[in-house]
């Protein structure tokens, strides 16, 4: 159990975040030069930011689960170091295979965000781990914007290379940073073998009704996600706006609401109201297509949409993660790694099938996409409350026995899950 974090150490753990989460986002205002530099065609973009999710995927199965087993202050200097070399492997590639394959490896390295999460998770107090997760979550919020637009920017100077070379730079001094300033874990690591360790996310789907009912709402949000930042390039790149990629990036300072709303949903959840912030912001969440559809024929429309599409994500985001990892914060890396798995299949999803939509009828079958999306996730939050209800929850304070976390080695710890 933790014994607190204080401010600095959530500023330092916020800002590994942001720099780090960066990575898998500098692609998406940059879609139109790397497939013309790389000759990829419109359709198969959504590979740009697919092949990145990819390698997050594995590295969410394969290494942040070790979390629980080894030093998480080591994980998070090692997977620094992978991500600057990987980086310079993108901003080197001369060929799409290449280019896939490097962003693939930074896509792995650059789990160490989640990593880092579940530490902060491990050493906050209970009564501040919202507000903790909310921080370094306001953390990986702006590095995303930042990403967004300070590639678009650093592209229309100096090529879109330059972005990757750069930001390996930067993460080599964060490595350095990161071995001199991080505290050192503290308490007992689990003893679960790694094959269970890895297998998590199947445990935990079939036996926690909370962790699947929270990882499909964020399957689908990051869908969403996925579907506008991994296509809104297409759209505006061409008729009739023609921007380039500093102006596309310029968009993800629409997104600094989700950097607001991440640290007053995890304060909210702290005080019992993560149910009431998950309904308001799958509301949000649907409303914001009716702004984003606009991309074609309104700019100032598509960034209220945006606006309300990331206030609604990340808040939604925080509250999950809130709920999942307080049944047993000494199991945070697999239970964030195991819930962030859903996040790279929705992300990579979304942006794949957007792209591949938009070569075929447009941004508004994009818009359907998400709006679709959106409406499913309202839907099952909604069918989760009633069957709550019908099971005797009917409370803020209501309690949910879960089942065995991770492995045959917890099935003695059968920990209460609050449903606020």
């Amino acid at each position: 159990m933790g014994a607190g974090v204080g401010t600095g150490l959530r500023v330092l753990l916020a800002t590994v975040c942001g720099v780090s989460v960066a990575n898998v986002y500098y692609a998406q205002p940059l879609l139109d030069q790397i497939g013309a530099d790389l000759n990829v065609r419109a359709g198969g973009l959504g590979l740009v930011t697919g092949a990145t999710q990819f390698g997050y995927l594995l590295g969410l199965v394969l290494i942040v689960p070790l979390g629980d087993l080894v030093s998480r202050r080591l994980l998070i200097t090692a997977h620094a170091l992978a991500a600057a070399a990987g980086l310079v492997a993108v901003g080197l590639s001369g060929d799409a295979v290449v280019f896939f394959a490097a962003s693939a490896f930074v896509g792995m390295a650059c789990v160490v965000v989640q990593v880092v999460v579940a530490y902060a998770a491990a050493l906050s107090a209970p009564g501040q781990r919202g507000a903790v997760v909310g921080t370094v979550t306001s953390g990986v919020v702006a590095g995303i914007l930042l990403a967004r637009t300070a590639s678009g920017l650093v592209a229309d100077l100096l090529g879109w290379r330059a972005v990757y070379l750069m930001s390996a730079a930067l993460m080599l001094v964060m490595a350095i940073t990161l071995s001199l300033l991080l505290p050192r874990d503290s308490g007992p690591k689990a003893r679960v073998p790694y094959p269970a360790l890895i297998s998590s996310v199947l445990a935990l789907t079939a036996h926690d009704k909370t962790f699947r009912v929270r990882s499909v709402l964020g399957l689908l949000m990051f869908g969403c996600f996925g579907a506008v930042w991994g296509s809104i390039a297409l759209p505006l790149s061409a008729a009739p706006w023609h921007l380039s990629a500093g102006k596309i990036g310029l968009f993800g300072i629409a997104g600094a609401a989700g950097a607001l709303s991440a640290g007053r949903a995890g304060r909210f959840a702290d005080h019992g109201h993560a149910q009431a912030v998950s309904g308001i912001s799958l509301v949000l969440l649907t409303l914001s297509w009716a702004g984003t559809r606009a991309a074609p024929y309104s700019l100032p429309l598509l960034a209220i949409g945006v606006v309300l599409l990331d206030l609604a994500g990340q808040a939604l985001h925080v509250t999950n993660q809130h709920l999942i990892v307080g049944s047993d914060p000494a199991a945070s890396s697999r239970m964030i790694s195991s819930y962030m798995v859903y996040y790279s299949v929705g992300t990579s999803g979304g942006a794949i099938a957007a792209t591949s939509l938009y070569g075929l009828a447009g941004w508004g079958a994009v818009s359907a996409l998400g709006a679709g999306l959106s409406a499913l996730a309202l839907l099952v939050w909604s069918a989760d409350r009633l069957r709550q209800r019908g099971q005797g929850h009917p409370s803020p304070q209501g309690r949910e026995t879960a089942a065995p976390t991770s492995s045959a080695n917890d099935k003695s710890r059968q920990p209460a899950r609050e449903h606020p």
